[in-house]
């Protein structure tokens, strides 16, 4: 059995990127560890979610708990680093903030982790982070690093599937229209629409390697995110909707592998196989 670390920039973007990915790997009898850059201390609660003078870091941090023991996550860590915001904030210029962390000092910190671990298996996001955050770039940048100061060889990037998003976008946001009634939920996947045609968000099919089908842990999935409260309120597109277009949307997750190159060959399935 081997060890994977899976190195995400906020509590929540594990749930909604990679645990389906996760639940499989523990499952199969793999130790599973968890670990956040930041404790998303930037982000935008649902109204009303925070108790008075509770701080949204803390509550994240919580919702993470949560989260990793429905995923079932064997260690779970923070790095310690203050969430940047998005990009163009004035957060981003916080000298605390995880996008101005020295690379090779926040590598080191992260590389420790790696080493304690023995880690097997090592996923961060793609050189854009997915879609431009700046902690998401980061992420890429101090995980890649790690893996090179800590010897891991198998390191997978994850990111969305630009292509197939694209392929289904118009079914998504017609079943979505149809059944949840959600005019904001439409409108944020038509803005997804737009920066994945202006090739911003995620990657071309041809780049990637591994296609995870994560379907068998669809329900799980679905709880983790929605472990993550104060972001993913009633009325997010999450919950609104139908269960089948749920599982079309969030059924499959995908990696690159940073040691190979696929070509003509099928999208492998399983990052713990050898190569």
């Amino acid at each position: 059995m081997a060890t994977a670390v899976f190195f995400h920039a906020h509590p929540d973007d594990e749930a909604i990127a990679t645990s389906g990915t996760m639940m499989l790997a523990k499952a199969a009898g793999h130790r599973v560890v968890l670990v956040l850059a930041t404790a998303g201390e930037q982000g935008e609660p649902v109204e009303g979610v925070l108790d008075e003078g509770e701080l949204l870091g803390d509550r994240r941090r919580a919702e993470t708990q949560r989260s990793a023991d429905i995923i079932g996550v064997d260690r779970l860590e923070f790095l310690g680093y203050e969430d940047s915001g998005m990009i163009d904030t004035e957060t981003n210029a916080n000298p605390t903030c995880f996008w101005q962390a020295d690379v090779e000092e926040a590598a080191n910190r992260f590389a420790e982790i790696l080493r304690s671990e023995s880690a097997d298996v090592l996923t961060v996001y793609d050189s854009n982070g997915g879609y431009g955050h700046p902690d998401h770039i980061q992420v890429h940048r101090v995980g890649i690093r790690a893996a090179e100061m800590a010897g891991v060889a198998k390191v997978f990037e994850s990111t969305m599937n630009r292509t197939s998003i694209l392929d289904n976008m118009e079914a998504v946001l017609e079943a979505l229209a149809a059944t949840a009634d959600s005019e904001e939920a439409v409108a944020e996947l038509q803005e997804r629409r737009n920066e994945m045609e202006a090739g911003t968000f995620g990657m071309d099919q041809a780049d990637l390697t591994h296609e995870i089908d994560v379907s068998s842990m669809i329900e799980a999935k679905r709880e983790a995110m929605l472990a993550h409260q104060s972001q993913i309120g009633e009325d997010s597109f999450f919950l609104t909707m139908a269960p089948e277009v749920f599982a079309q949307t969030f059924g499959s997750e995908w990696f690159r592998d940073r040691s190979w190159v696929r070509g003509d060959q099928p999208f492998r399935t399983d990052l713990f196989a050898e190569s």
